[in-house]
């Protein structure tokens, strides 16, 4: 993990926890900064808290200070929300959005950037956020171009991408990305109501201990 500068680039709040949030923890647990740039707030998601507790009105400020301590959480220093709307990341002025991430990715100077693999986010947002910032860095000379690690979670993806290229066992982290997760409360709460902790946390493994990525080729 000899990286100088990470930047992580997802459209919604809790994507950083449940995606990349272990290899996070351990580049910050290293003393390497991370940068992460959060296009919306999330604003037109559908939960409200495991009894509601939040509103239509009150969702957004809710979900900025989620992100807030799930960033403190990981380490995380920098967090930049870029002010896109929530589900219409698609529709947004193209050009706007590349040139938004491009100008953050010549700023921060990242040695690594991390972000959805386009065509293999599942979600509307996550293909417009990771065709966004693979496009930021095309324009980039190659000469400067940082590395760029995509998670992709269709069912299909090793069948169209072959196996991932790098592959983080963050079972040293769990902890941390756990107690990330948690902190999105609006939205995980009743995740963490439907077991115990322990039984919880014997299931999350399964799912979320290997971090997977596939290296952008341009």
């Amino acid at each position: 993990m000899e990286e100088k500068h990470v930047l992580v680039v997802f459209p919604h709040p809790d994507d950083e926890s449940f995606g990349p949030g272990g290899t996070i923890a351990s580049y910050t647990k290293l003393g390497i900064p991370v940068t992460y740039a959060c296009l919306t707030l999330g604003e037109m998601g559908r939960n409200m808290g495991t009894p509601p507790f939040a509103t239509r009105e009150s969702l957004p400020s809710l979900r900025k200070q989620e992100l807030i301590e799930a960033c403190k959480v990981l380490g995380i220093k920098d967090v930049r929300m870029l002010g896109f709307r929530d589900k219409t990341i698609e529709f947004e002025d193209e050009a706007k959005v590349i040139e938004t991430i491009k100008e953050l990715i010549v700023e921060v100077k990242p040695s690594l950037i991390i972000t959805h693999y386009p065509g293999h986010g599942v979600h509307p947002d996550h293909d417009a956020t990771g065709h966004a910032t693979v496009e930021a860095v095309r324009q980039l000379p190659e000469a400067v171009r940082p590395k760029v690690y995509c998670m992709a979670i269709t069912k299909e993806r090793e069948k169209v991408l072959g196996k991932p290229d790098v592959v983080h066992d963050v079972e040293s982290t769990m902890d941390v990305k756990v107690a990330a997760i948690k902190a999105h409360r609006s939205q995980t709460e009743a995740m963490f109501k439907q077991q115990s902790n322990d039984d919880l946390t014997t299931r999350l493994k399964k799912w979320l201990t290997e971090e997977q990525f596939w290296i952008y080729r341009f």
